[in-house]
Formats: C-alpha cells, sequence, structure tokens
C-alpha cells in the first residue's frame, strides 16, 4: 500500500517539474534587437534572412538602400460603387481599395553602397 503511494507521488512530482519546466521555457521571450551595435556590420541580405522580404525597397541614386518592414499593419478597407455613359458605351464598376495607416509599426532601414547598415529608425 505505501508503495503504491509512493509511486503515485513520484508521477505526480515528475508530472508537476515538467510541467514547470514547459512554462519556464514557453515564457522567455527573445530580447530586443540592439540596432546601434548592427550599424556599419549588419547587411542587407542578413536583415532578409532574419525579418523577411522588405515591405517597401528603395534604391537610391547616391547607392543607398531604404528598406521598410510593417510590423502592424491597421488597413483601412474602402467600397465604391460607380456608373458611367460614354458614346456608346456604358459601363457599371464595382472598386475596392485598401490603404496603410499612419498608426502602421514599421522599422525602416538605411544601407549603404556597401550594403551594411547606415542608420535605423522604427515606431514601435
Amino acid at each position: 500500500m505505501k508503495a503504491r503511494n509512493l509511486i503515485r507521488f513520484g508521477a505526480g512530482l515528475s508530472l508537476l517539474l515538467a510541467c514547470l519546466a514547459f512554462l519556464a521555457t514557453a515564457c522567455k521571450t527573445t530580447p530586443p534587437v540592439d540596432w546601434n551595435s548592427r550599424v556599419g556590420t549588419y547587411t542587407f541580405d542578413q536583415a532578409v534572412k532574419e525579418l523577411g522580404p522588405p515591405d517597401k525597397y528603395a534604391h537610391l541614386t547616391n547607392g543607398t538602400s531604404v528598406a521598410e518592414w510593417v510590423r502592424h499593419s491597421n488597413t483601412g478597407l474602402s467600397f465604391g460603387f460607380g456608373t458611367g455613359v460614354g458614346g456608346s458605351h456604358s459601363a457599371v464598376g464595382i472598386g475596392q481599395t485598401v490603404t496603410t495607416s499612419p498608426d502602421d509599426k514599421f522599422l525602416r532601414l538605411v544601407f549603404g553602397p556597401d550594403n551594411k547598415l547606415l542608420s535605423w529608425t522604427k515606431n514601435y
């Protein structure tokens, strides 16, 4: 009888410890990126590997590149309906427009001609 209770206690204790270990690892968050330490060494290729393709990208005439990743988007969706008559043609149309919000959260990275990080900004 005592052996059975001891086995139950051991099994319960093992389950409790496993749950605590899972919670301890599941609650870990990754530390925020120190972008200042990456200036001068971080490349565009590394950014694409880490963040995925940028949502916006521009290559400037001075050789620098600006890439922007949208981290959170509050898109606005609007619908329109219109009719038109012109000459021998008439038309009916339904449209949809998706716009970005000024509240979008983004990370903007500027890379030099050597594809190394020159500066960064974010609004979150």
